[in-house]
């Protein structure tokens, strides 16, 4: 008899309900019996691990991957591995093509019809993602993927980037549950403001020591995994920002 657990479950609408206890309580002890519930799988056994790589500032041309000039070898390797699409909607600014990338809709149908530091009270323009439009990440959180962002973020208005929030428009908020990068919409490349999920928090090593954002966020995303464990489905997303160098190993 097959494990139920094996069985993939589909759902019209998310998140799902819980899943109903298969205990039965009695008035004593006695008279009560215990049993575990069971959660029902809701990914095939062979559900692939996600990796999307936003690069900001970098036409679509712009690596030998897609005919450019650059030569990119990382990425052809993986786009060799994957799923290459030639068509993507871009709004020539950072924060509303995240914002359209991670949730599938328009900018302005996500409160980000510009950039975070320039939110306001306008319709279309609060830098807010209302929740009734549900990120990638939150989707695939929900059938059981672990989501993790790194690098930068700007999709958070700035007065809320302080390091006493509020939290409700950062990454942990919005369905990825491990962040580390920055929230702005540019950073030093070798003295970064970071953040790691809710806090901010000091580069592992000076520029005198050889530190290099790219680099560090390349080798925290790669470590990551490990720590979840070998047959953890994942998500990743990789945003860089507009340094003038980029190392990363991910790229």
């Amino acid at each position: 008899m097959a494990d139920p657990k094996d069985k993939p479950e589909k759902q019209e609408s998310l998140p799902f309900p819980p899943t109903p206890s298969a205990s039965i309580a009695g008035r004593t002890m006695q008279e009560s019996v215990y049993k575990q519930r069971v959660t029902l799988r809701r990914l095939p056994a062979d559900a692939p691990n996600i990796l999307i790589v936003l690069i900001d500032d970098a036409g679509p041309a712009l690596p030998a991957t897609f005919g450019g000039e650059v030569q990119t070898p990382t990425m052809d390797r993986i786009v060799k591995e994957g799923i290459a699409y030639n068509r993507f909607h871009t709004t020539a600014m950072c924060s509303p093509t995240r914002a359209s990338l991670l949730t599938g809709r328009n900018h302005h149908r996500v409160g980000n019809g510009q950039i975070a530091e320039l939110a306001n009270d306008w319709d279309g323009y609060s830098g807010r993602i209302p929740r009734s439009s549900a990120l990638v990440a939150e989707v695939l959180k929900d059938y059981g993927y672990a989501t993790g962002a790194w690098g930068k973020w700007h999709n958070t208005p700035a007065e809320e980037t302080t390091a006493t929030g509020p939290f409700e428009e950062w990454p942990a908020n919005l369905g990825f549950e491990y962040f580390y990068g920055f929230l702005a919409g540019e950073a030093s490349q070798y003295e970064p403001n970071l953040v790691r999920n809710t806090t901010y928090v000091h580069p592992p090593k000076t520029p005198q020591e050889g530190y290099h954002l790219s680099e560090d966020l390349a080798d925290d995303a790669i470590g990551w995994p490990r720590l979840l464990g070998e047959y953890t489905k994942l998500l990743g997303t990789k945003t860089p920002g507009t340094g003038a160098t980029q190392k990363s190993r991910m790229e």
